[in-house]
């Protein structure tokens, strides 16, 4: 199938790139044997405009994106986060490649307002929207034109190539990634872990408290030396909402707290994920595992396995493929659930 992915490629990062679900997708179209062409908008809107100032350079990005499409002639658009790409463009894509279908997808939490809009919005050209929310939070979204599905953060095998949960020598014992507390009050939860674990566990937060921030293979290695990772998200009120964090920890073998209010339990294995209601009962469970190992090493186990047979980027490429042209399933996904 040919297929045209529209999405942030980090082009100009020349490798300092961050962790990408985008990315992630690409590689599982291809593994999948999809013949991809992939479009950076915001690199080519760069590429376009006077003296690569992107704002100048939005009208001509879309006039390269139909001009892409006329060239290629996809079977399926797949859209990531791209506000550039205007409605109408994608209106005119349709009408120089009949019968194309678009699907949308999105990363990004339904508790920021503006989030919700911009899917919305979205839905007015698209044929399918993804959102990284279970599937019941969707039903907020009616009598639009858009079908709306629910999608997972993947694990790539080729990006999440470590596995701690093996590991006995750790440079941090619990870690803590972050680099935003808009619409959030995690930072009460880290400062209450910091207040409360003993001395000997080492909690390493990059983002937080003075701690520079860990990006590109800086990252990768950091999660590397980590024992045990915090999936600690801006708010924790929408069934399996989760950062993206949580399947790089997990894919990478560490053994991952996260709040048992997104309700993870009714998607991965137990003994996987440890989940707690409150920073008293994180604490304790933190104790608990670190003076534990064979439990630590279990679980993370559990997790480590699930992640890469249930949830990686093949298997996700393939479910947002099928879901979008409406095609039987080729896998029982773990993540669309009948009721």
């Amino acid at each position: 199938m040919r297929i045209l992915h529209v999405a942030h490629q980090q082009i100009r990062k020349y490798g300092r790139t961050r962790v990408s679900w985008a990315q992630k997708l690409y590689c599982g179209l291809i593994k999948n044997n999809h013949n991809v062409q992939s479009f950076s908008d915001r690199d080519i809107a760069s590429f376009e405009a006077p003296f690569g100032f992107r704002e100048l350079g939005k009208k001509a990005m879309n006039r390269r994106l139909l001009e892409t499409a006329e060239a290629f002639v996809p079977d399926l658009v797949i859209i990531g986060h791209c506000d550039h790409v205007s409605n109408h463009t994608l209106t005119e894509l349709r009408m120089l490649v009949p019968g194309v279908v678009i699907a949308a997808c999105n990363n990004d939490p339904l508790f920021v307002p503006e989030n919700r809009q911009k899917i919305l919005h979205r839905c007015e050209a698209v044929d399918a929207h993804f959102v990284s929310t279970g599937q019941k939070e969707l039903s907020c979204f009616e009598n639009i034109n858009a079908r709306m599905y629910h999608m997972p953060n993947p694990v790539d095998p080729a990006i999440e190539v470590f596995n701690v949960s093996e590991q006995d020598d750790f440079t941090h014992d619990l870690l803590f990634c972050s680099k935003s507390d808009a619409h959030s009050e995690r930072q009460v939860t880290v400062d209450f872990l910091r207040r409360e674990l003993p001395a000997s566990i080492r909690f390493h937060t990059p983002g937080n408290h003075g701690v520079p921030g860990v990006w590109g293979r800086e990252y990768d290695l950091t999660l590397s030396k980590s024992k045990m990772g915090l999936n600690l998200n801006r708010q924790e009120i929408h069934e399996w909402y989760s950062s993206a964090r949580m399947a790089q920890m997990a894919g990478n073998g560490l053994l991952v707290f996260t709040h048992a209010k997104a309700g993870f339990d009714r998607l991965l294995p137990k003994e996987s994920l440890v989940y707690f209601s409150d920073a008293p009962e994180l604490s304790e469970l933190v104790i608990e595992f670190h003076n534990d190992d064979e439990k630590r090493k279990a679980w993370a186990a559990n997790s480590y396995q699930f992640f890469h047979r249930e949830m990686n980027n093949t298997l996700f490429a393939q479910y947002i493929v099928e879901q979008s042209l409406e095609l039987p399933f080729s896998h029982p996904y773990a993540w669309h659930l009948d009721d």
